[in-house]
C-alpha cells in the first residue's frame, strides 16, 4: 500500500476506537447495546430510554465489534494488509447499519418525527462512521507499482 494509505488507515483506526465509546444516537452509546439485540432485534415495547439504561457487559456489547473493527484497521495500517482493512470496514459499517436497522424497527416513527435531534452532537457516530467511510475510500486507492531499476 502507499504510505499515505497507511497513515489514513491509522488515523481512521483511532477515530473508530474513540467513536466506540461515545453516543451514536440520542444517548445510546455502543456499550448500551447488546450483540444479541443486534442479532434478534430489540424487545417489543422497548423505549429509547430503556435502551440507554441497559446494563450490558463489555464483551457482549456492540462496542466490542467497533473496537474489533478499529483493531483490524490498525493491523491494516501497520502491516499493510488490505484484507484486514476490508474486514475491519465491513465489520464496522455492518455493525452500525444493523444497529440503525434494528433501532428503526422498534422506534422508527419516533426516529422520523424527531430526526433533527436524533443525530445532533453524536460524536460517536461521526467519528466511527466517518472513520469507516474514509478507510473505505483509502482502501480503494490502487497499489503501488513496482518499478524495475
Amino acid at each position: 500500500m502507499r504510505t499515505f494509505v497507511h497513515l489514513v488507515l491509522f488515523a481512521c483506526a483511532i477515530a473508530v476506537a474513540i467513536g466506540a465509546f461515545l453516543p451514536v444516537a440520542w444517548g445510546i452509546a455502543p456499550g448500551d447495546v447488546a450483540v444479541i439485540d443486534l442479532r434478534d432485534g430489540f424487545p417489543t415495547g422497548i423505549t429509547v430510554e430503556q435502551i440507554e439504561n441497559q446494563a450490558v457487559t463489555f464483551y457482549k456489547s456492540m462496542m466490542i465489534l467497533l473496537l474489533g473493527a478499529a483493531v483490524l484497521l490498525l493491523v491494516a495500517a501497520l502491516v499493510g494488509s488490505r484484507a484486514a482493512g476490508w474486514l475491519g470496514v465491513i465489520v464496522g459499517i455492518g455493525t452500525l447499519a444493523v444497529f440503525f436497522w434494528r433501532l428503526n424497527e422498534r422506534v422508527g416513527d419516533y426516529l422520523r418525527d424527531n430526526y433533527d435531534i436524533v443525530l445532533t452532537d453524536r460524536w460517536g457516530l461521526y467519528l466511527a462512521g466517518g472513520g469507516l467511510i474514509i478507510a473505505l475510500l483509502a482502501l480503494l486507492v490502487p497499489r503501488e507499482r513496482l518499478t524495475a531499476a
